[in-house]
């Protein structure tokens, strides 16, 4: 190690810029110690700590990778299930569908949720009617499902239980899709419009199915079915007869919105 400075000034040019050297050196080994001594001290305090932070981390992204390659594995086992679900319900082996869909649907989210609609279009198939309407609820209930498969449980599940539910259940289960604008309008609007006439309503069943016939947006089919139900009712198909809720409109408000023959 270096001489530490000295106090005595030299009058040698030469002698003071070996002693500067020479301090210069000894600062820079003194510094070099100090560094050193702040390391080992620091490694001594908190070493193992920061050597279980890094095994740590290295153990939780080797985790996500496993969890991620398995996850694409499941999504490729699914995808190849339903496709031989569905060459097996082409082909009328319902139940060779049915076990392909198990699988898939104990799981949570839109996958098990497609599983689910699947298996329960099975059961009505099979005459199985409390299996499919216990999926179809399955799947309207399940938070974690998209909503447009949760709407589409919804619909079918009254669909497939319709005789053996009572019609004011009925319309309370379908009235948020039997409103005008709403996909399900058709669909959810005809079984909501067939409970009203159960309740003896025909005053709100005519309105609905003249709207229903009406909608562009019906296919074809329902909307003829629906202009001749509304006829029997008593009511023209061709003015407005619901507001936006699907609430019938009453007649006064009716003649008031239809236009003035000459204008």
């Amino acid at each position: 190690m270096a001489l530490p400075p000295s106090n005595s000034t030299p009058t040698n040019p030469k002698s003071a810029e070996r002693l500067a050297a020479q301090q210069d050196v000894f600062l820079r080994e003194v510094d070099d110690a100090l560094r050193q001594d702040q390391m080992e001290g620091f490694f001594t305090r908190y070493g193992k700590p920061v050597i279980a932070a890094v095994v740590l981390a290295l153990a939780a992204f080797g985790g996500w990778l496993y969890w991620n390659h398995r996850q694409n594995e499941q999504r490729n086992a699914d995808a190849e299930a339903y496709v031989q679900a569905i060459d097996s319900m082409k082909a009328g082996n319902l139940d060779a569908a049915k076990g392909k869909l198990e699988g898939i649907a104990k799981g949570t989210g839109g996958s098990p949720a497609s599983a689910k609609l699947m298996l329960a279009g099975i059961a009505v198939e099979q005459k199985r009617l409390p299996d499919a309407v216990k999926l179809y609820d399955e799947v309207a209930g399940d938070a974690k499902a998209p909503q447009p498969l949760r709407d589409l449980a919804a619909v079918r599940g009254v669909a497939a239980n319709f005789d053996g539910m009572k019609p004011e259940d009925v319309v309370s289960r379908l009235k948020p899709y039997a409103a005008p604008g709403n996909p399900w309008f058709g669909v959810a609007g005809e079984m909501v419009g067939m409970a009203y006439i159960k309740m003896n309503k025909q005053d709100q069943a005519g309105p609905l199915f003249a709207a229903i016939a009406k909608d562009e947006q019906v296919e074809p089919g329902l909307r003829s079915r629906a202009r001749q139900l509304a006829a029997v009712l008593g009511v023209d198909a061709i003015d407005d007869v619901v507001d936006e809720r699907g609430e019938a409109l009453d007649k006064k408000a009716s003649a008031q919105a239809a236009p003035v023959a000459g204008e």
